[in-house]
């Protein structure tokens, strides 16, 4: 009995965590993480890695693989001119903006779309590589095939919410391997730290990049149904690691999640990792045959209820602190480094509140690929669109108050409105009656032409005429 009752033991709990793991989607705000060494594919700690899961923006990364496939293969060139189309020009927050019949080429469409997560750029994308969205989504779904993405299924190429639209962490960091090992001279898209699109520059949402000592690439991804996801990668020692958080309650939670793993998982390489049971690798993990839990509640319900499905961060990160050289650690890791020693690693809440190492912003442009002056000149010719879009919609905001003036004066006569202005400006004899049609004589009146109370008359006669506009905006 004593060796039969360990055996039973281990056996039962084993069934129990699975039931917790089953269990866990459908009644609470259960995360998954995952951990796995980019080289070897072995996994490093794994917690909910083959729950289904909603992907949100984290879908890019196949739109990007997919569309640098047909530039390795030939099909088409990052110099490709690709127009955007109305289906594009309509999609949702987060977006470029751009109207349709804007042509922008393959580079500049996935720049805009790894960094700023813009909508609008991954359709333009899928457009011009597959054809149309469904015939892109087929191609998405054939490679996540040849992947052995097994629990992956794709509609659209860039993650707004839909019911069908699923993957797992274990898929994704199958996704990010192979984003590593079959595209090496295009991974750089992974990991720009900012762009600059005329007088707007983007920081990319990825928190870790530029912050966290080693971080070197993927994306995040946010929809009311998923949470805040994450797939990030760091290498220390010429070891990299690639992470995956699902389901995390902010930008800010999902960057010291991913941060925390990979702390971890950097550490567990220490000579004591043949005490921890081995996982195996990431195309080994048992799929788990569930609904993927939706959050749509908790993220966007009660206080959180009109926030966009977007990918834009949900809080700002300080840039005023932290050391001169923008990277965490200032003098300390100087003093370290200069002993040839390795400076202790900061706290998230350290590296997250410091700015990000400095960095220039990279270039997006529309129109075709220029360099030297002509580059210039499209740069400033985006700017300039900017300001006039600016300057529009200014015009037609005070435009549509001018319109509105005359019904915010509750029955009185319309034409009064306009008319002060004028008499002030033409006629030294102010006094038009303010308080009433009762002193008709008063214009006439030319021996007294410029009496102060008078004067003071028609500034009476404005306060009347805008009290009744809140009471008939406000009803």
């Amino acid at each position: 009995m004593q060796f039969v009752c360990p055996l039973f033991r281990k056996s039962l709990l084993s069934g129990l965590a699975v039931f917790a793991v089953l269990a866990l989607p459908r009644t609470l705000h259960a995360e998954a993480r995952l951990v796995v060494e980019a080289d070897s594919g072995k996994v490093v700690e794994a917690e909910n890695a083959t729950v289904p899961w909603y992907p949100a923006s984290v879908t890019k990364l196949m739109t990007a693989y997919v569309t640098l496939k047909a530039v390795k293969e030939g099909k088409i060139t990052l110099d490709t001119l690709l127009t955007v189309s109305p289906v594009a020009a309509s999609q949702s927050p987060s977006k470029m903006g751009f109207k349709p019949g804007t042509r922008v080429t393959v580079d500049n469409a996935l720049k805009m779309m790894l960094v700023k997560s813009a909508n609008d750029m991954a359709v333009v994308l899928a457009e011009g590589t597959g054809g149309s969205i469904d015939g892109f989504s087929a191609m998405m779904n054939q490679t996540a095939q040849k992947l052995g993405m097994t629990q992956t299924h794709y509609v659209n190429p860039n993650g707004l919410p839909a019911d069908e639209q699923v993957t797992s962490a274990r898929d994704l960091a199958i996704l990010a391997r192979a984003i590593i090992h079959d595209l090496p001279e295009y991974e750089y898209f992974v990991h720009i730290p900012s762009i600059r699109f005329g007088h707007r520059i983007t920081q990319n949402f990825n928190r870790l990049i530029g912050r966290y000592p080693g971080a070197d690439g993927f994306k995040t991804g946010f929809i009311c149904a998923s949470g805040y996801n994450l797939v990030a990668s760091a290498t220390r020692d010429g070891r990299r690691l690639i992470a995956v958080v699902l389901g995390a309650s902010s930008g800010t939670a999902r960057a010291v999640r991913a941060a925390q793993l990979l702390d971890r998982g950097f550490a567990s390489n220490n000579g004591l990792s043949w005490l921890r049971p081995s996982l195996g690798t990431v195309d080994n993990l048992p799929a788990i045959d569930t609904s993927p839990p939706n959050l749509h509640d908790e993220m966007c319900g009660g206080k959180h209820r009109h926030k966009p499905a977007s990918d834009e961060d949900d809080a700002a990160v300080a840039s005023t602190t932290g050391s001169p050289s923008g990277s965490p650690g200032g003098e300390a890791t100087s003093i370290f480094l200069a002993a040839g020693l390795r400076p202790p690693m900061p706290k998230p809440s350290e590296w997250l509140a410091a700015a990000p190492a400095a960095s220039e912003p990279v270039v997006v442009y529309t129109g075709p690929t220029r360099s030297g002056a002509a580059l210039v000149a499209a740069v400033a010719a985006d700017a300039d669109s900017q300001v006039t879009r600016h300057g529009k919609k200014k015009a037609h905001v005070a435009a549509r108050k001018l319109e509105t003036e005359p019904k915010a004066e509750d029955g009185k006569a319309e034409a009064k409105p306009a008319k002060p202005p004028a008499v002030r400006h033409a006629s030294a004899k102010p006094d038009t009656g303010a308080k009433g049609a009762d002193k008709p004589a008063a214009p006439a009146n030319q021996a007294k032409p410029a009496k102060p109370k008078a004067v003071a008359k028609p500034k009476s006669d404005t306060k009347s005429d805008t009290k009744p506009a809140p009471k008939n905006s406000s009803g």
